[in-house]
């Protein structure tokens, strides 16, 4: 049957009633008759929209048992799911059924009545849509013109006038959108009525990535989870502004910089007296394979890019960089006369003059920006659940959400400490609680000097974190160290001791806390200890 020998009919059925009598209006102006359910009838009538059939002259009944039954009728689903056959035409004269061409839904918001404190199981239940999800997915098995967000109306309107090109690219997709969003809704039920027994994730491809973490491992890419669209600071709101598209490994690491720069200013944040600030100051983080390798804060831009290129030079060649502030052109050149050849910046804003600086030969260096980054605290972390794939699953766990507050009552103090140990302690544990543990971190002045990360015992991180600083030939005396869990012998302290660190934030819980602590009184360094269980910053197991 040719579309445009008749006239065509669009199904409205929304829950959120915004917007809806312009494109009731839209779709009429395009030749569509329209039919909708109780609630959205009466809007479009109120308002002015004319020709419009409710549901239940279309079924013979009203809505039903409190609401619940209103759309499910063959009068409708037949006019939904009726192929283009003469079997199926025939079907529909004899029981006088209309085809239905397009369906508008929307469904209750399942999410947002679980949220809420004083939702109960029966206000959930009454919040659980049937006939949306139902609508949506029998709208798109017949591949109508199926709408399910609210962004797509105008879209769709646009598309209508210009004639439908690429019709069938294009239904395909708003039938994709149709089934993922019932699919999530089937999850949310299902993972409210386990009580979390059930789980899972779905997400949208928006970046095909040239191969995975080696050239062997294609395809690859980014997806995002519909429960993403609100954050300001899910990867899909970098915009390139410079230099090739992402690699998968350049992703990861720019998760890996938004983890830590989100813990650096979570630990400012809550910790503003013994920074004696009111806002973030600037920061500046660069990393390689994932963990940091030099980063710094301060109250001058490029101060702060001079001391993390600075932290280990050799180990961020190739690395990515991640700042609070707009790169300027002059900033661009600065770090241009440091020589050090980054893979990838990302900033608030980055200036005109600074992308033409700062490219470099075949487009190698990419720029990304998010104006989010300019307004970084403690709210910034994320706050969804860390999905990690094991063969057969997958291992479910809350995120990485505790800062470290050196005011907690739990807090032990064992010696005198300055107001810049206390400031450094802070950026050493947002900085190794976000690298691979086991981690032995070193700051001094707001400065990262030495991350030895992913080791398997204390006093190998506490070496590997010391020797990084000397590689880079950093003075160590008065420095501050983090280590990410307790100290279960004396001989981790005793190795950071030896270079000239004069105080540690770490955790107690070991059987041998009284002697660490002891030795440490010995070699005059200043002790911060806080129990493991409430503040282990393991990560990247």
């Amino acid at each position: 049957m040719n579309k445009n020998m008749t006239q065509r009919t669009a199904l409205l059925s929304v829950y959120h009633k915004e917007g809806i009598v312009e494109f009731a209006q839209a779709l009429q102006e395009q030749g569509f008759a329209i039919i909708s359910s109780g609630g959205t009838a009466r809007e479009l009538k109120e308002a002015g929209v004319e020709n419009v059939t409710d549901v239940k002259e279309i079924t013979g009944y009203p809505a039903i048992l409190g609401h619940r039954v209103v759309t499910l009728h063959p009068a409708i689903y037949g006019g939904i799911l009726a192929k283009e056959t003469d079997e199926h035409e025939r079907e529909l004269r004899e029981h006088q059924i209309k085809r239905i061409h397009l369906v508008c839904v929307d469904m209750y918001p399942l999410e947002i009545e679980i949220a809420k404190p004083e939702s109960t199981k029966k206000s959930i239940i009454e919040m659980t849509d049937i006939g949306g999800p139902t609508l949506l997915r029998a709208a798109a098995k017949s591949r109508l013109i199926t709408i399910c967000n609210p962004l797509d109306r105008q879209r769709v309107i646009d598309w209508l006038k210009i004639g439908e090109p690429d019709r069938e690219i294009f239904i395909n997709e708003l039938a994709t959108k149709a089934e993922m969003a019932a699919t999530n809704y089937a999850l949310t039920s299902a993972r409210y009525i386990s009580d979390g027994i059930v789980d899972g994730f779905t997400g949208t491809r928006i970046t095909e990535c040239a191969y995975g973490e080696n050239a062997w491992q294609t395809p690859a890419g980014l997806y995002i989870s519909p429960n993403e669209i609100d954050d300001p600071l899910s990867l899909d709101k970098f915009q390139s502004v410079g230099g090739s598209t992402l690699s998968y490994n350049n992703t990861a690491d720019v998760d890996r910089l938004l983890l830590t720069a989100t813990h650096i200013a979570a630990g400012i944040d809550i910790n503003k007296n013994i920074f004696e600030v009111e806002e973030v100051p600037f920061m500046a983080i660069g990393v390689k394979h994932g963990n940091p390798c030099g980063a710094a804060i301060g109250q001058n831009r490029k101060d702060v890019l001079e001391k993390m290129i600075a932290g280990n030079p050799l180990a961020l060649f190739g690395g990515l960089v991640m700042v609070n502030f707009p790169i300027t052109n002059e900033l661009a050149e600065f770090i241009g006369e440091h020589k050090c050849l980054f893979d990838g910046i990302i900033a608030p804003q980055i200036d005109n003059d600074a992308i033409q600086t700062m490219e470099r030969k075949r487009g190698k260096c990419r720029m990304l920006v998010n104006p989010a980054l300019a307004s970084l605290n403690r709210k910034s972390l994320d706050t969804k659940s860390r999905f990690r794939y094991v063969r057969g699953g997958f291992l479910l766990q809350p995120n990485y959400t505790f800062v470290i507050d050196l005011n907690h009552p739990d807090m032990q103090r064992h010696g005198e400490f300055t107001s810049q140990q206390l400031q450094d302690s802070i950026l050493a544990w947002a900085i190794g609680s976000t690298s691979n543990s086991n981690t032995i971190t070193i700051v001094k002045n707001g400065m990262l000097l030495g991350n030895g990360v992913g080791q398997q015992a204390r006093v190998y991180g506490a070496h590997t974190a010391t020797y990084l600083a000397n590689m880079a030939k950093h003075d160590l005396s008065n420095a501050t160290a983090y280590s990410d869990s307790f100290f279960p012998f004396p001989d981790g302290v005793e190795e950071l001791a030896k270079t000239g660190i004069k105080a540690i934030l770490t955790s107690s819980g070991s059987i041998k806390d009284k002697d660490v602590i002891a030795r440490a009184q010995e070699l005059g360094v200043s002790m911060l200890l806080i129990p493991d269980k409430k503040a282990r910053g393991f990560f990247g197991h």
